[in-house]
């Protein structure tokens, strides 16, 4: 299976700019927003554990893009039916469940917080709901890509 270098190049670029946008939102965005709630409202800690569920998911996030990126090495070198990127699948799976758990906690946390408050987190939590349907897609494609690749490889095994 040949593939063009230039597609997976394309894509290896978007890849490592959507890690340096990630990389630019764990250094700056996230630490300013604590800050600022920190200076608005001293001794209130409600933004931490939100801040812990979305570390988890920028950190998940970033063990997928590599794993992404190997998976393009590995289809760039006429490598994409081995078990290298039978493992990065995996890994991807894994990841799209992790980010799911975060995504999870931060809902059960918001409405924790909502029902002590008596705020209205109807909008973050619609969010973390069409978050957690996004990565459910993502999942079901790379389990989907996951099952023939693993019998491509059964077979490849017996004929050895």
């Amino acid at each position: 299976m040949k593939v063009k270098r230039g597609s997976t190049t394309f894509l290896k670029v978007i890849i490592f700019l959507s890690g340096i946008a990630l990389l630019a939102v764990c250094i700056y965005l996230m630490p300013e927003a604590a800050r600022r709630d920190a200076i608005e409202r001293p001794g209130d800690y409600s933004l931490y554990p939100l801040l812990v569920c979305a570390y988890g998911i920028c950190i998940t996030f970033s063990v997928a893009l590599y794993q992404v990126f190997k998976l393009l090495t590995y289809i760039e070198k006429n490598n994409a039916f081995s078990e290298l990127s039978l493992r990065s699948l995996k890994v991807l799976k894994k990841c799209a469940f992790t980010v799911i758990f975060f995504i999870l906690l931060a809902i059960v946390y918001l409405r924790v917080l909502a029902q002590i408050t008596g705020d209205d987190a109807a909008g973050p939590i619609s969010l973390g709901i069409m978050g957690i349907l996004a990565t459910s897609i993502i999942a079901a494609i790379v389990d989907a890509l996951q099952k023939p690749l693993k019998n491509v490889l059964d077979i490849k095994s017996k004929n050895d």
